[in-house]
């Protein structure tokens, strides 16, 4: 029996049916959590063709959803899974969600993201219709759903449907902002008030991330720091404007992600060869060895240090810093573990420079989810020299899996690791994105290290830290309730 949702999650991405990112881990965590604290919760996200399942069932619910972009007789298939006990939603389109990738491949964006994700936004619009009754908050995530917001924003004024629905926008990464040429404004629904500097029209170009900051009831963050960082020229991506015209407006809020503990706890994690606890560290040993036989690093390195690096190979992470400083580092005795794709040159390098290191670099490129847990548990310590992050979810299950981290001073960064020499330190942090600083901020880890005694209390101190979403979900739930959402 399908039930309408008072909460209705729109989203790219959503584990574990799909996954490039930080975006995937909250889609699978938040609603969920939402859901359990006894809110009607639901998800809605595109059928990609690489859609994973992990054994749920999927089934077809109509494959007749009248959307009528962008042409008229275009429809959509919907299927829907139970999660939990939660309802997820799938659109479905095979020219636009049956690819390898979900967004670009190697070369660039597809070419015609705008109509694939402005189908998929009118698309969630018809599934309300469908369900009879409008969701009390529709919740958008990042550019792919922005254009929700300024649609029910618009429909509002003509629709009686719509009169009661409360839409949140939030912001995973502001960088990424679906600016399109304007031609494609002139079909996605909206009327010719929406096209001005107050709106979705940025430099002559239709932005979609601006449209769900313009029109959204509320907008958030997903730190508290990155919410006040964005304010700024330097972080603010040329929406700065309107982002403190929101913020003045008292709409705009910065709420912390959480980490699921259920998938990313070492003491009963499905992917590890062996478990361990704060009560117990042995298995962490265990993983360690198993990571250093499967990438046939030196068995030297048991008894040493490895710096473990998880993210996309892309400026923003701060690969290439890693990069300038690695033949610096491989002079010590120690050892590198990357996991990650993006660039095509900083792959072919990490390549390189595996050949030259042999033993104690050791290199994956793509993103396996075993992989990313066996190297959070094996390293000793994670890199995280991000030039910007909003959040960051790795951060908080390195710091859960023992492994304190290295990491700028940035957006969420700065709301999750307490910076050695604190007392209380969880981790290092290194004040801006030079690679000399990011260096030597590890050369401070290393020596502090070899302090064991001092080292296996800050591990402890780490992984006792707790960023459970139970309480991010209660700040959400305030904010609904605000905005005057009868939940």
């Amino acid at each position: 029996m399908i039930r309408p949702p008072k909460v209705l999650f729109a989203t790219s991405e959503m584990y574990p049916f799909s996954k490039t990112g930080g975006l995937g881990d909250v889609m699978g965590a938040l609603p969920l959590t939402m859901h359990r604290q006894g809110i009607e919760t639901a998800v809605v996200t595109p059928f990609y063709g690489r859609l994973a399942t992990g054994g749920i069932n999927l089934r077809l619910v109509t494959e007749n959803c009248h959307v009528g972009y962008p042409w008229p007789p275009i429809t959509a298939e919907i299927y829907m899974a139970d999660y939990y006990g939660m309802q997820v939603f799938f659109i479905g389109r095979s020219e636009y969600f049956d690819r390898r990738l979900y967004y670009n491949t190697h070369h660039g964006d597809y070419f015609d993201n705008c109509e694939r994700y402005t189908f998929f936004c009118r698309a969630v619009l018809e599934l309300a219709l469908w369900f009879g009754e409008a969701p009390v908050v529709l919740h958008s995530n990042d550019w792919q759903t922005a254009l929700l917001p300024a649609l029910i924003h618009f429909r509002r004024g003509w629709d009686n449907f719509w009169r009661n629905t409360r839409t949140a926008m939030t912001i995973h990464n502001l960088a990424f902002q679906g600016r399109f040429s304007s031609r494609l404004f002139e079909s996605c629904g909206l009327p010719r008030d929406a096209w001005n500097m107050d709106g979705v029209e940025y430099y002559g170009d239709f932005n979609m991330l601006k449209g769900g900051i313009a029109y959204a009831d509320a907008v958030t963050a997903v730190s508290p720091s990155y919410s006040r960082e964005i304010l700024t020229p330097e972080f603010g991506c040329g929406l700065e404007g309107i982002l403190n015209k929101r913020a003045r407006d008292g709409r705009l809020f910065g709420i912390l992600n959480g980490a699921d503990y259920d998938v990313w706890d070492p003491a009963e994690d499905k992917y590890l060869p062996a478990n361990y606890s704060l009560e117990n560290l042995e298995g962490k040993a265990i993983c360690k060895k198993t990571l250093i036989h499967h990438f046939f690093m030196s068995d030297q390195l048991e008894d040493r240090p490895i710096l473990g690096f998880i993210g996309r190979l892309r400026q923003q992470k701060g690969i290439d810093m890693l990069i300038d400083i690695l033949p610096r580092l491989m002079e010590k005795e120690i050892g590198v573990m990357v996991l990650g794709e993006g660039n095509l040159e900083f792959e072919a390098k990490l390549w390189e420079m595996m050949e030259e290191y042999q033993g104690r670099l050791s290199v994956h490129v793509g993103y396996t989810e075993d992989l990313a847990h066996l190297i959070q548990a094996a390293s000793d310590i994670f890199l995280m020299p991000s030039r910007y992050e909003p959040c960051g979810l790795t951060q908080m299950y390195a710091l859960r899996f023992g492994a304190p981290p290295v990491a700028t001073a940035r957006g969420g960064l700065i709301d999750t690791i307490i910076p050695y020499p604190d007392p209380q330190a969880t981790g290092f942090m290194f004040p801006d994105s030079e690679p000399e600083l990011f260096y030597e901020s590890i050369c401070e880890a290393l020596e502090v290290w070899e302090d064991r005694e001092y080292w296996s209390n800050m591990v402890r101190r780490a992984m006792s830290q707790n960023f459970t979403w139970s309480s991010s979900a209660q700040k959400y739930i305030a904010m609904y309730q605000d905005l005057g959402a009868e939940l």
